[in-house]
């Protein structure tokens, strides 16, 4: 069952048919090249219904972002055949950047995935030159990791999530 997940300014809900659109929209756009985009509206629909699949397929996936009832984003777990572990990654719409969305849907979808999973480390991928990813995963906590495997021989950055125990904790 896919989760609804509520932070203090946030709903991270399932996605909605509705929604596409304005994912597709992003995924068409310059924002998206960090996410192998620009995308056609044909491969917007395979990663769409992809992070809509995931929860059914691994038990963690992608959740829309909301902000006061308006849609704001993504947030979530993918795992598709070629990543070599679990991958916590989003996306923040033109109108809600800059005010740490997208720090905060990644610590509520992470938390929950290490709460409900048996995984107990998650990465994201970032490319070398996403200075706002490499933020957020550092503000997360996230460490990288030069050893670990990533999809692309090259220009992919390895940040590792662990679980936050009493004796770690992220500022």
């Amino acid at each position: 069952m896919t989760p609804t997940l509520h932070t203090e300014r946030l709903t991270l809900r399932p996605y909605l048919r509705d929604d596409f659109d304005t994912y597709a929209t992003f995924m068409a756009s310059d924002r998206a090249v960090h996410m192998d985009g620009p995308l056609d509206r044909d491969k917007a629909w395979n990663w769409f219904t992809n992070d809509v699949a995931t929860w059914a397929l691994y038990g963690f996936g992608s959740l829309a972002i909301e902000m006061d009832g308006a849609l704001a984003g993504g947030v979530g777990l993918v795992y598709p055949p070629h990543f070599p572990e679990p991958e916590c990654g989003g996306f923040i719409y033109d109108g809600f950047t800059g005010m740490g969305l997208a720090s905060e849907a990644a610590r509520a979808i992470i938390d929950h995935s290490f709460e409900t999973t048996d995984l107990n480390t998650i990465v994201s991928y970032v490319s070398a030159g996403n200075a706002a990813s490499i933020r957020v995963a550092e503000s997360l906590g996230a460490v990288l990791d030069a050893d670990a495997l990533a999809p692309e021989a090259t220009g992919t950055l390895v940040y590792r999530h662990t679980p936050i125990s009493p004796q770690r904790s992220v500022s």
